[in-house]
This record gives C-alpha cells, sequence and structure tokens, in this order.
C-alpha cells in the first residue's frame, strides 16, 4: 500500500480523510484508575464523516464505501452539526454477538451496524488533541440510540477481570486506552489484547473497494 509522506494519508484519499489510529498489541491487559477498557469487535474499520446531513463512509484505507452500509448513513445523517467519527463495522446476530463471516460474506450489508467509539472532530473542532475521556463524552451525546450507529460503552480499572470475562463469552477480545491520552498512535497508551482461545481463521480475506483491494484483517 502508498502512503503520502506527507500526510500518511494513503493514495486517493479524500482530503478530509484521518488516518486512523492504530493500536499496537500486548499479551496482557493494563490495570489501575487511569486506562479504560472497550470491547474489541471483530469487524472492519470505518470513518464516519458527517456535514450537514450529507454523510461520506471510508474505509481504513480512505475507500468511499457511502453505499454499502444504508442503516448507518441514516442514522449518522440524523446527527446535528458536523463530526467525523471513529468507528468499527459490526453485523450482529439475534442475540447480539459479532459474526465476521457474515460480514465478509457482504449478503447482510444492508443490516450491518457501526460501533462508535472514538471522535475525531465536531463541529470543525479538532478533538484528537483532547483527552479520550473527554472525546467519549462528547461521542456520547452526539450518538443516539440507534440501530445504525451504536455507541460504544467503556469500563475504567480492572483491565485483566474484563479480558478473562471477554475470552469465557469467548469475544474477540479488548482494546485499552490511557483517560488522558489524545489521538495518535501507535503508542502505549492504546493497546488491544486479543483472545487466544479464539481458533485462528485459516484464510486470509481481501475485500475489493472502489479504489481498488485491500487486505482486511478482523478486528483489527
Amino acid at each position: 500500500m502508498s502512503w503520502r509522506a506527507s500526510r500518511s494519508r494513503p493514495l486517493n484519499a479524500p482530503a478530509a480523510f484521518i488516518h486512523p489510529c492504530q493500536p499496537i498489541a500486548a499479551n496482557h491487559a493494563p490495570s489501575g484508575p487511569d486506562w479504560a477498557h472497550e470491547l474489541k469487535h471483530d469487524g472492519y474499520r470505518l470513518q464516519i464523516h458527517v456535514y450537514e446531513g450529507r454523510v461520506s463512509l471510508y474505509t481504513i484505507n480512505g475507500a468511499n464505501s457511502s453505499k454499502s452500509y444504508p442503516l448507518i448513513v441514516r442514522d449518522a445523517a440524523r446527527m446535528e452539526g458536523s463530526a467525523i467519527i471513529d468507528a468499527e463495522v459490526v453485523w450482529f446476530d439475534s442475540e447480539g454477538t459479532p459474526d465476521f463471516d457474515v460480514l465478509y460474506s457482504g449478503v447482510s450489508d444492508g443490516e450491518v451496524s457501526a460501533c462508535a467509539f472514538d471522535l475525531l472532530m465536531l463541529n470543525g473542532e479538532d478533538f484528537r488533541c483532547k483527552p479520550y475521556v473527554d472525546r467519549k463524552a462528547a461521542l456520547r451525546k452526539l450518538v443516539r440510540h440507534g440501530r445504525g450507529i451504536q455507541y460504544v460503552e467503556h469500563a475504567e480499572g480492572h483491565g485483566d477481570r474484563l479480558f478473562e470475562a471477554v475470552c469465557r463469552l469467548g469475544l474477540e477480545g479488548i482494546v485499552s486506552k490511557k483517560l488522558d491520552a489524545p489521538y495518535s498512535g501507535p503508542s502505549k497508551t492504546w493497546i488491544k489484547i486479543k483472545n487466544r482461545r479464539l481458533p485462528l481463521r485459516r484464510v486470509q480475506r481481501t475485500a475489493f473497494s472502489n479504489s481498488g483491494s485491500m487486505k482486511l484483517c478482523a478486528g483489527g
């Protein structure tokens, strides 16, 4: 994949696209009052751009996927003002469990949701320099309850306990973030811990976007 050195943006990505922060992998979850922990969803990374009711969706490579996910576009269009949101595209079954195989097949694109976990811009203001806890508070107010876009809750402290519970439930893992950290990376303030009890995927999946091909790893 080719990158513009000046802005760390994929070639052919729109000017407004922000290169997503990527967590670093770790074997153990951190604990302590200065850490927050979120569920690691099994899906595709998505950047949601909203401007006065107009919505654009971009993949991790900056390809436009606005026509692929109508429920996400519908909920995003209901937001007031402008915003850029970091999220994960996920398909949930009737019990609320993510299923990457259904998501990957594309047969249910009209039913997928976006799990919104970070806020990068709001009404023209750059939120990336603000602490994680402030960005999440603003995101909670912005995201209304809906099927298309869902706010990702987080728990503070005791990451080891949450990770153990996630593993018992057979989920993907967790992502841990420092409460006072800005949106930047990769760094030790944003780490992912995968559930190693899950079976390894046997094939590497390749999805095709409007601007070409890209390799996608489930869950980041």
